[in-house]
């Protein structure tokens, strides 16, 4: 019989951190589509006036593949922590520690691209419309605010890739 004043295992904190920080990547990539797919800029001109939106430029289109690809990752790996921490079981015995090593690793990847495609984007393309007397400020402050939400879901997921990589298997 257990003490109820006794600390939990060990297994079950770091699921329950990994949970934790599963539901914080998702929520900080949630943030970063919404307000990439609503960031549009217009600015009058001599010539009339210019509007641009995400769509128009392709680093923040890669970036919105990015962040959409991170999300259903993560939809899907949140429902499997929640079965984990529930049940206290594996969907997929050994092989689900292995999958979730490699798929953290690669989404990580995805995740650090897309918010660097967005960034290097931002700071060109500003620099660009500043020189042609275009600001686009908001336009841009609202592309960076995405692309550092995208980098805060990008830290999340590392750190549970750094879980992941102590829970595989022990192999002889």
């Amino acid at each position: 019989m257990m003490d109820s004043n006794s600390a939990p295992s060990s297994s079950t904190v770091s699921r329950s951190v990994i949970l934790v920080l599963r539901v914080l990547t998702f929520v900080f990539l949630l943030i970063a589509l919404i307000l990439i797919s609503v960031t549009k800029g217009t600015e009058d001109t001599t010539n009339g006036s210019v509007e641009a939106k995400f769509s128009d430029i392709h680093a923040y289109r890669y970036m919105i593949s990015t962040i959409v690809i991170g999300f259903v990752y993560n939809l899907m790996q949140m429902v499997l922590s929640i079965f984990n921490v529930v049940s206290g079981k594996r969907v997929c015995g050994d092989f689900g520690y292995v999958f979730d090593f490699f798929g953290d690793k690669i989404i990580s990847y995805f995740l650090i691209s897309g918010s660097a495609a967005g960034y290097g984007a931002s700071e060109d393309l500003h620099r660009f419309f500043k020189a042609e007397d275009l600001p686009f400020n908001s336009f841009f402050a609202k592309a960076n605010a995405s692309a550092t939400l995208l980098l805060v879901g990008f830290l999340c997921n590392a750190i549970v890739s750094i879980f992941t990589s102590f829970a595989l298997p022990k192999k002889a």
